[in-house]
Formats: C-alpha cells, sequence, structure tokens
C-alpha cells in the first residue's frame, strides 16, 4: 500500500467541479438562460416593453398561415443546399493544393484564410460595390459587350449572389481544418496506390476521402448550422427588407424584422427563433446518422 506524502493534502471529491463553476456560472447566464426565456416568451404575445400574457400555440399556430415564414423557410433551405455542398468539396480540394511544399506557397495560405478573419461587413459591402447595377463585374461586362446583369435586383440572382460570398468567406476557414486531417492521411497509401496505377483522380477518391470522412462530416455538419442561420450576407445584399418584396428574406431575418423596434412582437419572433432552433438541430442529428449509417455500410 502506497504511503501517503507528508505535507500533501488529498483533494476532496467535489474539487474539480470547483473549477467549473465559473465556466457553468457563464454558460448558464448567457445560454442556457436565454434559451429557457425565448422558449417561455415563444407562449406568450409579448412585445417590446411589455410582458405580455400566455397565449398558448397561438404563435405557432400563426406561422403556419404566415407567407413571409414559409419564404423565409424557402430561402434558408436552398441556402443549405447551394451552400453545404460547396463548402465540403471545394476547401478540400484547395487543401490538397496548399500542402504541397512548393515556393511561396506560404503566401498563397495567408491569401486563401484572408477572407476568414475579415470583417463580414467589410466583405459584404465589397461584394455589394462590384456587383452593383453600376459596379465594378457590370461595368466590365458593358465593356466586354453583354448587358448588364441585376445581381441584387433579381431575387434570385441575389441569393445566389449572397451564396457566392458566404462560400467564398468559408473556404478558408474549412481549408485549415481539412489540412490537419490530411497531415494524418499516411504518405504509404497514396504511394501503394501509384505503384498500381492508380492516377490523381482515383487515389483522391479511394485514399483521401476515405481518410477524411469523418472530417467531412464535421465540415457538413458546422456549415449546413452556418448556412441555415445565416443574416449578415443576405442582409447586407438585400438590405433590411429582404430584397425585392421581401423574396430573399431568411428565416433569421424574419426573427430580426418581427422582433425588433418599439412595436417589435417578441412573442412571434421567440417562436420563430425556437423554430429555427429545432430545424438546426434536426440538420445536425441528419448529418450524423447519414455518417453513422455510412459507417456501417
Amino acid at each position: 500500500m502506497a504511503e501517503r506524502v507528508p505535507g500533501i493534502r488529498t483533494h476532496l471529491p467535489s474539487s474539480p467541479w470547483l473549477f467549473l463553476v465559473p465556466g457553468l456560472l457563464v454558460v448558464a447566464a448567457f445560454s442556457l438562460y436565454p434559451f429557457l426565456s425565448t422558449v417561455a416568451h415563444s407562449f406568450t404575445d409579448a412585445r417590446m416593453l411589455i410582458e405580455g400574457q400566455y397565449v398558448g400555440g397561438a404563435n405557432y399556430r400563426e406561422l403556419i398561415h404566415d407567407a413571409m415564414f414559409w419564404t423565409g423557410l424557402r430561402n434558408s433551405l436552398l441556402y443549405v443546399l447551394g451552400v453545404v455542398p460547396l463548402l465540403v468539396i471545394l476547401p478540400l480540394l484547395l487543401a490538397m493544393l496548399v500542402r504541397r511544399h512548393l515556393p511561396g506557397i506560404t503566401f498563397f495560405r495567408a491569401a486563401f484564410y484572408t477572407p476568414v478573419v475579415a470583417s463580414v461587413v467589410v466583405v459584404g459591402l465589397i461584394w455589394v460595390w462590384l456587383l452593383d447595377d453600376r459596379g465594378l463585374i457590370n461595368a466590365l461586362l458593358e465593356k466586354l459587350g453583354f448587358g448588364r446583369v441585376g445581381f441584387l435586383s433579381d431575387p434570385w440572382l441575389l441569393l445566389l449572389s449572397a451564396m457566392a460570398v458566404t462560400v467564398w468567406k468559408g473556404l478558408g476557414y474549412y481549408m485549415i481544418i481539412y489540412l490537419a486531417a490530411l497531415a494524418h492521411v499516411p504518405r504509404e497509401l497514396n504511394e501503394a496506390c501509384a505503384v498500381d496505377g492508380a492516377g490523381a483522380v482515383r487515389r483522391f477518391l479511394t485514399v483521401t476521402v476515405p481518410a477524411v470522412r469523418s472530417t467531412m462530416v464535421l465540415v457538413g455538419a458546422l456549415s449546413s448550422v452556418n448556412a441555415f442561420r445565416v443574416f449578415s450576407e443576405v442582409y447586407l445584399m438585400a438590405g433590411p427588407t429582404g430584397g425585392p418584396g421581401g423574396e430573399d428574406t431568411t428565416l433569421v431575418m424574419l426573427v430580426q424584422q418581427v422582433g425588433t423596434g418599439l412595436s417589435g412582437r417578441v412573442g412571434y419572433a421567440s417562436a420563430l427563433s425556437v423554430v429555427v432552433f429545432v430545424i438546426t438541430l434536426g440538420l445536425m442529428l441528419l448529418v450524423l446518422h447519414a455518417n453513422r449509417r455510412g459507417d456501417q455500410a
């Protein structure tokens, strides 16, 4: 039996939990309480500066008949479908390019990562200036003999333009995640495939993709959540009204439109927020379920 060292006290079983208390208090104050408060307000008719009364599921029933809710849901889901596949594939290809030890590759790595650290407001304004009817891109198209394109006036082109900004800004972030995963792919597997006569594409599909599959699932989950909750890019490019006729409004933009201002409907906005949370959670569970089925196959 080991002897007890003089002068060293044994810790109480509860001692490790004491170190967690500050962090738990922060989470409870700034995450758990606001979440529970939002759920509680979703069952009231609360307005800004007015507590409101309990109305049961009236706010949720109103959602079903709200045309703007379905427009926002459509745009948010389209955003996920348009952005996520690109943010899963393109950063991986980009990571494959910049992982090579070539002269000047550090500069390109920094250049690809620069949009990540740039302010989303600055990025959005730059793209607005580029895509405006009198912006640089339309001026170049006109010089080349093409007509001007309404990137920011056509509802569908505006949504696609916002998707392009999201993809452009997220490439560097997910590229870093893939670089960390590629560092653990054994070189021997690629060399063995090369000896067997496999080309670059076949080595990528049979070696690289299976090796980073779990990372691709992680990137898919993160990008799905971020795409469904998109706000800044669409807000900056479409304006506070959500583009012409509000056709480009997303769910998060709708929460901001409904819940802000002196006449803001806090209860209804809370119900919208709860729906956004439930759908976001569902997207994450769907991605994890697809990953589990893939592992079992």
